[in-house]
């Protein structure tokens, strides 16, 4: 704002000036100066010129003043989403207290995700990481080293598509928000590990066709952002709301899971979501044949296998990344 001001002052002295040597120079190309006019009259009408010097640098920076505080029509636009958004947030924050409100807090049991061979004869029961106790939206750090590990496999795989995947490379999200996290492990009661975190805060998620995922399947996986995270979790435990116990490795679905990546058209007897588990960090995904077991320690070792397989050329799960018409495809050798 005070740049704005001295700037329109000396706009305002820099025209005075000029006028006033304008007036000169014409009065010397005119041949001889006009008859001197008495004292008095000179000092009133030096007086007045000077007042209106004065009252036009005064109306510039008042000028100047208004334009710099009338917010523009793209300002207006801004606030008016950033309003919007906000209030679209708090309604379903208080949409899911209120839910919450009515069932009874339940503990989260300590449990391992560990492989096993499917069992027959368990009771089902309620799920409770798919009712969460309420909990406030909470910002936390990020490691540092975890952050930095997870953008050098971004720089990996961006490179390697920038230069032979162009198509799907512009398919990978703008940076996340570090609170958009927040919400939605507020709202899912469950913490994102800081892999994927670091992670959605460089691309959240990626959208259009030939998306880029973390998947290897001959339909197409993409990357799910933040929002698409929670929306995606609010589904699967809106009717997969029971477990077989503490080993979601042999489930469908449990609470605890994030599901990070969608797979396209994929049968409706397999999850059609790959997950990380938000105690421990491994991921996993349905296989058809060993169900939801986990397949790498975390999601850096999934980001780093695939960034490998990128570059060599190499299989991966059993699927070789090719490319077709500038989008990423994986293919069984």
């Amino acid at each position: 704002m005070l740049k704005l001001v001295r700037l329109a002052l000396t706009a305002a002295v820099l025209t005075a000036i000029g006028i006033r040597l304008r007036r000169r120079a014409r009065m010397r190309a005119a041949g001889k100066p006009a008859a001197p006019a008495p004292r008095r009259a000179r000092r009133n009408l030096g007086g007045l010129r000077m007042g209106l010097v004065w009252a036009g640098i005064a109306a510039i920076v008042a000028v100047v003043l208004v334009a710099a505080l009338v917010p523009t029509r793209a300002q207006q636009d801004a606030a008016a989403q950033a309003r919007a958004y906000q209030a679209k947030q708090d309604a379903m924050t208080a949409e899911l207290l209120r839910e919450q409100a009515e069932q009874p807090p339940a503990s989260l049991p300590a449990a391992t995700w560990s492989p096993g061979p499917a069992s027959t004869g368990q009771q089902e029961i309620p799920d409770p990481h798919c009712s969460p106790t309420p909990r406030p939206v909470a910002l936390r750090p990020v490691d540092p080293k975890v952050r930095r590990a997870v953008d050098r496999q971004w720089r990996r795989i961006e490179g390697w598509l920038k230069e032979n995947a162009p198509r799907t490379y512009r398919t990978l999200g703008a940076p996340g928000r570090a609170r958009t996290i927040a919400v939605a492990e507020s709202q899912m009661g469950v913490d994102f590990p800081d892999d994927l975190r670091a992670s959605l805060l460089r691309h959240d998620g990626s959208r259009g066709a030939g998306a880029f995922g973390f998947g290897f399947w001959s339909g197409g996986a993409a990357n799910l952002g933040t929002r698409q995270i929670r929306d995606a979790w609010r589904w699967m435990c809106s009717w997969e709301r029971t477990d077989l116990g503490t080993d979601p490795g042999i489930e469908y679905w449990n609470g605890r899971m994030i599901p990070f990546l969608a797979y396209v058209e994929r049968d409706s007897e397999e999850s059609p979501f790959a997950v990380v588990d938000s105690v421990g960090g491994a991921v996993g995904w349905d296989d058809g044949i060993g169900g939801m077991a986990p397949r790498h320690p975390s999601y850096h070792a999934l980001m780093r296998a695939v960034a490998d397989a990128l570059e060599q050329g190499t299989a991966i799960d059993g699927w070789r990344p090719t490319v077709a018409r500038g989008v990423l495809r994986w293919k069984a050798p």
